[in-house]
């Protein structure tokens, strides 16, 4: 949307940080069974600008986990809406750490995905 851009019509990347840890957050809860919180993001990188009326798609992977923390590899993707074209814009890797009802770390259930 027109409020999520800058003056040229790239979508901020703050918009698409949120949607990246929207995805990251999907896949920590799911691999976790429950609450998890991110605590780091690694290696952003914007490769191309994402313009307003792009279709944006976010991949999510756990690349590893701890006792309590996971590491999640994010991709966002975007094409034209009238093309089949897709280019990755972005990638980073998130750190999640699961937490328990009172907001501390509590241990994952390991081969859980």
């Amino acid at each position: 949307m027109p409020a999520d851009t800058n003056p040229y019509g790239d979508i901020f990347g703050g918009w698409l940080l949120s949607q990246m840890d929207s995805a990251a957050g999907t896949v920590a809860a799911l691999h976790s069974k429950g609450r998890a919180v991110t605590i780091a993001v690694d290696g952003m990188t914007f490769h191309r600008a994402v313009k307003i009326g792009d279709v944006i798609s976010v991949y999510a992977e756990v690349v590893s986990s701890g006792r309590s923390s996971m590491k999640i590899d994010v991709a966002a993707w975007s094409r034209k809406r009238a093309s089949q074209d897709t280019y990755r814009v972005t990638h980073a890797t998130f750190t999640f750490v699961a937490i328990d009802e009172d907001g501390r770390p509590r241990p994952l259930t390991h081969g859980a995905n």
